[in-house]
């Protein structure tokens, strides 16, 4: 089976998206090492997550999109909650901003899936930061993650249903694990679909 790669959209490579770098190696124009995830894959096995992270801290699962989502779904309140209001932010739109709460020092680039005027609270993908350079974007400079929702993938423990646990969101850049609060815990088809909120480094 070829490799596949993994959907981060980060334009490293020099394409748009995953897919369209797929699309450039099928025609010759790309090589899979064109991709900075490339050698990563091949020096590991069987999974890709150690259950260790960048700093050394164990994580218990990670968080994977739903199928067919670019990305695990993310709930964020801007710290100007009122912006969403003021700016009448919506489904579709692009924004930016830095998961100051979190402490992550990387921009991210949103597609919002729902906003709450009242709450202030807007619930997105992330997405390929060149798309923020390619349309319009509301720069909201500095968020709070509030929650992380997808399928986990057990490394070290399954998620467990009021328990503060450490964990990976899938495909994050830094590599870095997150600890939150699991207040949903639901086995599917798909896998164990989990959501965790109160997140912090």
């Amino acid at each position: 089976m070829a490799w596949i790669p993994p959907g981060k959209n980060c334009g490293l490579c020099g394409a748009q998206s995953c897919t369209a770098f797929t699309a450039l190696v099928a025609a010759g124009a790309k090589s899979y090492r064109d991709c900075p995830f490339y050698m990563e894959r091949e020096r590991k096995t069987d999974s890709s997550y150690s259950g260790v992270d960048l700093l050394g801290l164990i994580y218990d699962f990670v968080i994977h999109p739903f199928p067919g989502e670019p990305s695990t779904r993310k709930d964020i309140v801007p710290f100007r909650p009122d912006l969403v209001e003021r700016w009448e932010i919506k489904a579709g739109d692009l924004v930016i901003g830095r998961p100051a709460g979190a402490g992550c020092p990387i921009t991210h680039a949103l597609r919002v899936t729902g906003a709450d005027p009242v709450s202030g609270i807007i619930s997105c993908h992330v997405t390929s930061p060149l798309e923020a350079r390619n349309e319009d974007c509301l720069d909201l400079k500095a968020y709070h993650v509030h929650a992380f929702e997808g399928i986990a993938e057990v490394v070290n423990r399954e998620p467990t249903f009021g328990l503060r646990q450490r964990f990976q969101p899938g495909y994050c850049l830094m590599g870095l694990s997150h600890s939150g609060v699991v207040n949903m815990v639901i086995t599917t088809r798909d896998g164990i679909r989990v959501r965790v909120e109160g997140v912090t480094l």
